[in-house]
C-alpha cells in the first residue's frame, strides 16, 4: 500500500482548481494527496455563480480567450463523464448568456465585440430592441439591445467541486480537509517536505493551487509570487415565477438563473480585501442594478448573501506551469473570475505537464513571465 505521507504529487488547495487537478492526475494513475486547510470548495469556488463565459466577458482576442474557449468546449463531455463516474449532476446549462446594452454607446461596443468573435468562428448574435422584447419580455423596456452568446453556459459551482472531489477519491486519491500547509523544506530548487498542521509530507512533486492564499504559501517555499486578493460579494433571490432562462449580464451585475429557481446576483470587486461578510452597500448596489434590468425582481423572495476572495494577478492572466527555479513545484492559480470556467482545461493541462506531456496552450501563462518582469528582465 502506498505511503500517503509520501505521495507522488501533493496538491495544496481544495477549491475547483485543486480538485480538478487531483481528479485528472488520479485518472492517470498518479498517487495524489490533496491538502485543504478548511473544507473542500469552502473558498471562492463555492461563492462562484458557475458561469462559463468564455465570450461574454472577452473584450479582444488573444491567448486568454483561446484558453477560455478550449475549456468551455470541454464541459459538455466532462459533465457526462462526472455523472457516469460519481452519479453527481453538475447542472450544465447550455442556454447561453446575454450581455445587455443600456444605451447606444454600449450597443456599439457589444456589436463590435460580436463582429470579431464571429470573424474567428464563434457564434454571437446581436439582438436589437425588438428582438430583445420578443425573446426576453420581462426585461426592462429601456434596454436598447443585447449580445447573445449561445455557446456560453453555466454549471453549479458547488456540485462541480463535489464531483471532482468524489471522482478523485473513487480513483484512489486522498483528499484531506482541515490540514493547513505551514511551510516546507527546500533544497537546491526541490521541495523535499511540506510542514502541515498534522505533520510532514514528502511528495515527489507539489502543485500550489491555493487560490487567493497562494502568494503566502509560495513565500514560505521561497518563491515571490504576486497574487492580488479580490473580494466578491453576491446574493440570491427567488422570483415568484421564472423570469428568464439564460444568464444576463448588465453593466454592474450579472443574474444567473439556477435549476432550483434561484437567481444569483453578483458580484462586487474589492481589491486587497480578505474580510468576511457582505456590506449593506454591496447589497443595495447589486439589487438596484438587478431591478433596473428586470423590474419584477423587486417581488422576489430574499434568500441570502455571501462573499468569497478571488485570486487576481498583476497582468490579469493566470499562472499555469512550473515554478521558476524549482524542479518539482508547479503553480496553478490566479484565475480571478474564471476559476470555474478554466477548471476543466487547468486540471487536464496541469496533469499532462506533471506527467511530462507538453501543453503549448499554457506557454503564455507561465509563472516565469512575472518572475522575469520582477527581476527587470
Amino acid at each position: 500500500m502506498a505511503d500517503r505521507r509520501k505521495p507522488e504529487v501533493a496538491v495544496i488547495g481544495g477549491g475547483v482548481i485543486g480538485t480538478s487537478i487531483a481528479y485528472q492526475l488520479a485518472k492517470k494513475g498518479v498517487e495524489v494527496t490533496l491538502l485543504e486547510k478548511g473544507r473542500l470548495g469552502g473558498g471562492a469556488s463555492n461563492a462562484a455563480a458557475g458561469m462559463l463565459g468564455a465570450q461574454v466577458e472577452s473584450d479582444f482576442p488573444g491567448p486568454m480567450v483561446e484558453l477560455c474557449l478550449e475549456s468551455r468546449r470541454m464541459f459538455p463531455a466532462l459533465s457526462r463523464e462526472l455523472k457516469e463516474r460519481t452519479g453527481l449532476d453538475i447542472e450544465w446549462n447550455g442556454s447561453g448568456l446575454l450581455r445587455l446594452a443600456g444605451d447606444s454607446e454600449e450597443a456599439n461596443q457589444l456589436e463590435e465585440r460580436g463582429r470579431w468573435q464571429r470573424e474567428r468562428g464563434e457564434r454571437a448574435e446581436w439582438w436589437n430592441r425588438e428582438t430583445l422584447r420578443r425573446r426576453e419580455p420581462d426585461l426592462d423596456s429601456s434596454l436598447v439591445g443585447g449580445l447573445y452568446i449561445p455557446d456560453d453556459s453555466q454549471v453549479s459551482a458547488p456540485r462541480l467541486v463535489q464531483a471532482f472531489s468524489q471522482g478523485a477519491t473513487l480513483l484512489g486519491a486522498e483528499l484531506l480537509e482541515g490540514v493547513e500547509v505551514q511551510g516546507g523544506v527546500v533544497d537546491r530548487g526541490r521541495v523535499l517536505e511540506l510542514t502541515t498542521s498534522i505533520g510532514r509530507f514528502s511528495p515527489g512533486s507539489v502543485v500550489l493551487a491555493a487560490g487567493a492564499w497562494a502568494g503566502f504559501l509560495a513565500g514560505e517555499l521561497g518563491l515571490d509570487l504576486p497574487v492580488v486578493p479580490v473580494k466578491g460579494e453576491s446574493l440570491a433571490v427567488r422570483p415568484t415565477r421564472p423570469l428568464f432562462d439564460r444568464t444576463l449580464f448588465g453593466n454592474g451585475c450579472y443574474l444567473v438563473p439556477k435549476a432550483d429557481g434561484r437567481v444569483i446576483i453578483g458580484a462586487t470587486e474589492i481589491r486587497q480585501d480578505f474580510t468576511p461578510g457582505v456590506s449593506g452597500e454591496a447589497i443595495q448596489t447589486l439589487l438596484a442594478e438587478a431591478f433596473r434590468l428586470v423590474p419584477e425582481l423587486r417581488e422576489a423572495e430574499w434568500l441570502r448573501s455571501w462573499s468569497g476572495v478571488r485570486p487576481g494577478t498583476v497582468d490579469g492572466l493566470p499562472y499555469l506551469g512550473a515554478a521558476p527555479g524549482f524542479t518539482n513545484l508547479w503553480i496553478a492559480g490566479g484565475h480571478f473570475r474564471n476559476g470555474i470556467l478554466l477548471s476543466a482545461v487547468t486540471g487536464k493541462g496541469m496533469a499532462d505537464l506533471i506527467t511530462e506531456n507538453p501543453v503549448t496552450t499554457f506557454t503564455p501563462f507561465s509563472p516565469e513571465r512575472v518572475m522575469v518582469s520582477m527581476k527587470g528582465g
